[in-house]
């Protein structure tokens, strides 16, 4: 009778970590910023139990391309996100990497080509107008009780330095439907869908456009 211990998935991900290949990878990679690397990604899986079960390699290289990005691991910043994924083909969890409305607008300030990037909320009785050829619209934000009406939407716009400028509406109901359609733990009922639904409304509108 085998009395071999299942491990958890923390133990796993610890079991890596200490692996000798895997340190000699990060020092590769990461050189000096190693230490702070592993510290925020042992924070990061340590405060989400879904996480730590997922294979620990894939928690590892999302975690990767944050810092290829340089952007920080704490989800609370909403820069970016590791979200734990069911890869139902072979049977596993796996770590997602994802950017978060934060990170794309760092992106792109980074790039030097934005003039002007932001996304915001819409309110009932704020569009006046929609251009049946271009399809965009014109707002007019209310004057009084903002916060009391009811938001139907959200609108991202850019304009870039050499003056090409884009906006896109989306509907509550446009951006729920696109959630349910690309977002696991949404149809599962949590994850960020459920716990920042606005935030996930504002990332995926400036995402979109």
């Amino acid at each position: 009778m085998s009395t071999e211990v299942k491990k958890t998935g923390l133990q796993k991900f610890n079991a890596m970590l200490e692996n000798t290949r895997t340190q000699d990878y990060l020092n590769t990679v990461l050189g000096s910023k190693k230490e702070t690397f592993v510290s925020n990604m042992v924070a990061l899986v340590s405060s989400n139990k879904l996480l730590s079960e997922c294979d620990p390699s894939t928690i590892m290289f999302s975690c990767l391309k944050a810092t290829a990005l340089s952007l920080p691991l704490d989800s609370n910043l909403g820069f970016c996100y590791v979200i734990p994924y069911n890869d139902r083909k072979n049977n596993t969890q796996v770590a997602t990497f994802q950017i978060g409305k934060s990170g794309f607008v760092q992106l792109a300030l980074r790039s030097g080509q934005f003039e002007t990037l932001n996304v915001r909320d819409v309110r009932d009785g704020e569009i006046i107008d929609e251009d049946f050829l271009s399809g965009e619209y014109k707002f007019k934000r209310l004057a009084k009780d903002r916060e009391k009406a009811k938001i139907i939407g959200y609108v991202a716009y850019f304009k870039l330095t050499n003056g090409f400028h884009k906006q896109l509406y989306m509907t509550n109901e446009e951006l729920d439907a696109h959630g349910s359609k690309y977002s696991q733990t949404k149809r599962k009922g949590y994850g960020l869908w459920v716990d920042n639904k606005e935030s996930m409304y504002e990332k995926t509108c400036i995402k979109r456009l």
